[in-house]
């Protein structure tokens, strides 16, 4: 010992703690690849088989939709939903099981200030969300010969859809104290946001009440911005949504953020 004390409190990391981050992010995304057919072989599953019910239930009757086929304009939105949800699922299921299981002081104890707890489960939604877009997008291109107009512009709406669903599944995760209530969450919030927002129809067909309401809805922002990247035409003005997604991301995470500091439902 060279005989200096270190006052208690005193941050010894600099400004940020970029390996406790890094353990943070690490351990989240390793929580989704152990179990990958779960998180990723199955999303990949399911957004096929929403294809090939649409393919069976509707054929070729279907006219074109923003002139491109059907399928065409189905594929962003049901890739985006695939995301969004997976996104979600990463971190509110994470800080559920760990304050069920008792475990979630292992977070909360170590020298992580709350912005950068914050940063690492986003960090795991989104790497998830990208994984899961990037193989869904693969698949669209080998099936139906479907590749974005715009790669670079859908992969920033993949990840802004997955920070934006991943900082509202913290929120979830934190107010949520037992599954039933998270599964509340998911089934009257959650899917409510995910099948109402344009991901099966464009809004044009609704009433003016409904294509009003659907126009608060955050995650229709982020369907149409990903379907103007891959197929080029959109419900909305594409600077319009990314302002909104942007704007409610960073809302979303400034909320998860205050409920990190506070210890809102974490600390006794």
């Amino acid at each position: 010992m060279d005989g200096r004390t270190v006052e208690p409190g005193v941050r010894r990391f600099g400004r940020i703690n970029w390996l406790g981050l890094y353990t943070l992010a690490a351990r989240e995304v390793m929580r989704f690849l152990v179990v990958w057919t779960q998180t990723l072989l199955a999303p990949l599953v399911t957004a096929g088989l929403f294809l090939m019910i649409f393919t069976l239930a509707v054929g070729s009757g279907r006219g074109a939709v923003m002139g491109v086929p059907f399928l065409h304009f189905l594929a962003p939105g049901i890739l985006m939903m695939t995301v969004i949800q997976n996104a979600f699922a990463n971190t509110s299921s994470s800080v559920v099981i760990s304050k069920v299981q008792g475990n979630i002081v292992d977070t909360l104890m170590p020298p992580l200030s709350p912005f950068e707890i914050l940063l690492g489960y986003l960090a795991g939604a989104v790497a998830r969300g990208v994984i899961v877009a990037l193989a869904i997008a693969v698949a669209l291109a080998l099936v139906l010969g479907l590749v974005p107009q715009h790669p670079v512009l859908a992969l920033f709406y993949a990840a802004l859809g997955a920070a934006f669903m991943g900082a509202l599944g913290l929120v979830a995760g934190i107010f949520a104290n037992k599954f039933d209530q998270m599964a509340a969450i998911t089934n009257f919030i959650v899917t409510p946001l995910a099948f109402l927002s344009g991901t099966f129809y464009s809004v044009e067909v609704l009433p003016p009440a409904l294509r009003a309401l659907t126009h608060a809805n955050p995650v229709f922002y982020l369907i149409d911005g990903l379907r103007f990247a891959v197929i080029g035409a959109s419900d909305s003005p594409p600077a319009l949504g990314a302002a909104v997604c942007l704007a409610a991301t960073f809302a979303v995470c400034l909320l998860a953020w205050s409920m990190l500091r506070t210890g809102y439902r974490l600390k006794a």
